[in-house]
């Protein structure tokens, strides 16, 4: 397996595919789906609504907040989290230039 250079590219360019790893995984995006329908979740209530195992559950919340996406609040014996608005704001403009800079052409067929 190569490794990845992505010291020659961008900090911009390695934040936004960092943001992109937040929706690159079904589970995640359900997760992050959850998140914004209730405003707040708790991991248990996670586990019951995916029926997915707790420590799956656990690695994706675990990657969402490493990226920023999401953020925790530690409330023994629980944590609650909810999507980080300042980041949420962020992945949506950074995808959102990306994609409105796209216009159509007819080079391909």
């Amino acid at each position: 397996m190569g490794v990845t250079k992505t010291e020659i590219f961008t900090e911009q360019h390695n934040r936004i595919a960092n943001l992109a790893k937040a929706f690159s995984h079904p589970a995640r995006v359900a997760i992050l789906q959850l998140l914004i329908a209730r405003k707040t979740c708790i991991c248990g209530d996670l586990v019951d609504e995916l029926e997915l195992a707790q420590a799956t559950v656990s690695q994706h919340l675990k990657e969402l907040k490493r990226i920023g996406i999401i953020q925790g609040e530690i409330n023994p014996p629980r944590v609650c989290y909810c999507i980080n608005p300042r980041v949420w704001e962020e992945a949506r403009q950074a995808f959102g230039s990306i994609l409105e800079s796209f216009e159509s052409v007819t080079c391909c067929n």
